[in-house]
């Protein structure tokens, strides 16, 4: 009787097959793909404020700082629950009046977000962000 030798190759030819058949796949449902995008404004693009807005300021160490730019546009250091009472009393006074945030650029991100967070709450409907362009 004559022994059979073990055969100690591989045959690649199945997994080519599998693999040209998986890219036919992908090449076929690729252009299917609905994509997500989202168009953001530009700096140049961006609307202007209206022509007497309260600016909350945000600086790097959390405090704020509130500008009323209808009386001269001096900053007013103030607290969280001072800032609710003036801009409710405010934007109860002007409902159209609007209320930009300048967040300091070493300010954390979070405390902008609380800071929008609660003139939302408090039912403000026009809530921008500031933004400089000049390079301040």
């Amino acid at each position: 009787m004559r022994q059979r030798r073990l055969m100690n190759q591989i045959n690649v030819v199945p997994y080519i097959d599998v693999m040209l058949v998986l890219l036919v796949i992908f090449m076929v449902t690729a252009p299917m793909i609905q994509s997500g995008s989202v168009d953001l404004p530009s700096v140049a693009k961006s609307a202007q404020t209206a022509a007497s807005p309260l600016e909350v300021v945000v600086h790097a160490d959390g405090s704020l700082g509130l500008r009323d730019h209808a009386e001269g546009g001096e900053e007013q250091a103030i607290e969280q629950a001072e800032l609710i009472e003036i801009i409710h009393d405010a934007v109860a006074a002007d409902p159209e009046r609007a209320v930009v945030i300048a967040g300091d650029k070493k300010a954390q991100y979070e405390a902008v977000l609380k800071v929008m967070d609660t003139l939302q709450r408090q039912n403000v409907g026009r809530i921008s962000l500031l933004v400089h362009s000049n390079g301040r």
